[in-house]
């Protein structure tokens, strides 16, 4: 039942988000700070999840096959690589770092 309860907040809270951004004028949001944070939110929100998702283990934080891939993918980045070529970078040194029992 708890996670029907999660469910639920959730949602409200989508809808809520959602119901706010209506309700702002349109002369708050051309303002050229809010406009400059709204296209940084998403960057920062994704990075976040990034590490969130490579370095921790529950509560612990850890540094395992998933951090080798992550700067795999970064070094792929710098050099300008295709994007399906740097998600397959990460993907072939996580899975090796693994297999060699890391």
């Amino acid at each position: 039942m708890n996670v029907w309860i999660a469910v639920g907040v959730t949602a409200l809270g989508c809808y809520a988000v959602k119901l706010c951004g209506l309700l702002i004028p349109a002369g708050v949001l051309e303002r050229p700070l809010v406009r400059r944070l709204a296209a940084l939110l998403p960057v920062a929100l994704l990075a976040a999840l990034t590490a969130q998702q490579t370095f921790a283990d529950g509560r612990a934080l850890v540094l395992d096959a998933r951090a080798a891939g992550l700067a795999a993918a970064a070094v792929a980045l710098v050099l300008r690589a295709p994007f399906l070529l740097v998600v397959a970078a990460a993907v072939v040194v996580t899975a090796g770092v693994r297999a060699l029992g890391g």
